[in-house]
């Protein structure tokens, strides 16, 4: 579903001022994404600002080596993020996404606009540009730069290829079709280098990471006729492997490497006892509907939310939804 850019191109052309700002936990699609956008931008003289409600992952610094990605209420104010002529949100459309960026959003005058691609969404009060066919917000923001006929840089495309390469998996996910390939080509052309990115990317583990993940993987079980697998993190394990939470990113995929699987989660328990879930499936499993049911959301196979604590009762809880959503014939 293309997406006709004008009426976002005649916002740029109206005002001089822009923050952008993606979801709490950013990954690098939105960090790629905001970083592509401001270079987009700022090409045509104007002013931005990125402004977050989490700190950029340390894993991911390496995408933004002027650190400009800023967080709210650390480093800057509610009162000043919401001094500027627009507000873009890229890579969700949740209010819950968005944590204290949200208030900017109840508060600022500004022009909000969304550019998102996922299903599960919340209505921001902005001028919406979503293709929820789009492997990532990252094809979006290389798509409006070819509209816009602008050529990005290579620091941008090296962003912008971030983006696209891990919200694919590397391009072995199902959403990797034809349009994510021209994608990359078009980044590779303006000088990325994707050996140098996975290495930064895939090859900069630590020995924490990897005592974390024989943890988890050692917890793997199966459940509805060995269709679904799933395990869990708790505050116990990162103080006793020395590894953080950000190392726990990819390991819900390693559940649907077993043979016959449909669908796998992976719980990790916050600081607050609340408990993060992450969903992934196959076709025809939603996890995306799951999701909702506690207040999250995402794509229909990869999507997340946050539940009440403690870990078991998590669990549970969602065990219960997986049964109910095989049952129903949504793994038929």
């Amino acid at each position: 579903m293309a997406i006709d850019w004008q009426p976002f191109i005649d916002v740029v052309h109206s005002a001089e001022r822009f923050v952008i700002s993606s979801h709490v936990r950013p990954d690098a699609d939105a960090i790629g994404s905001a970083l592509g956008l401001a270079g987009i931008l700022e090409s045509l003289g104007k002013t931005v600002r990125i402004i977050n409600p989490s700190h950029t992952p340390d894993h991911l610094g390496f995408m933004d080596p002027e650190k400009r990605i800023q967080k709210i209420k650390a480093d800057v104010s509610i009162e000043s993020a919401c001094d500027t002529d627009v507000h873009v949100i890229v890579d969700t459309s949740a209010w819950q996404q968005l944590q204290d960026v949200g208030l900017v959003l109840q508060q600022t005058s500004a022009r909000k606009v969304v550019i998102d691609h996922h299903v599960s969404s919340d209505d921001l009060g902005a001028l919406e540009f979503k293709d929820t066919s789009a492997s990532a917000t990252g094809v979006l923001i290389t798509e409006l730069a070819e509209a816009m006929n602008i050529s990005v840089t290579k620091e941008e495309a090296d962003a912008l290829f971030c983006a696209v390469a891990t919200d694919t998996g590397w391009y072995r996910f199902s959403n990797s079709d034809a349009r994510t390939y021209r994608t990359a080509a078009r980044l590779i052309d303006a000088g990325v280098e994707p050996h140098v990115l996975y290495q930064q990317l895939y090859e900069r583990s630590s020995l924490a990471r990897l005592k974390l993940q024989s943890v988890v993987l050692g917890r793997v079980e199966l459940a509805h006729k060995a269709q679904l697998t799933h395990t869990f993190v708790t505050r116990k394990d990162f103080s006793e492997t020395g590894a953080h939470p950000t190392d726990t990113e990819g390991l819900v995929n390693s559940g649907l490497a077993i043979d016959g699987v449909l669908a796998s989660f992976i719980l990790v328990e916050q600081i607050d006892g609340r408990v993060k879930a992450s969903l992934r499936s196959r076709e025809p499993v939603d996890v995306a509907t799951i999701a909702e049911k506690f207040g999250g959301g995402g794509h229909k196979q990869a999507s997340g939310a946050m539940l009440a604590g403690p870990v078991n009762e998590a669990c549970a809880r969602l065990l219960k939804e997986f049964e109910r959503a095989f049952e129903n014939g949504n793994a038929s």
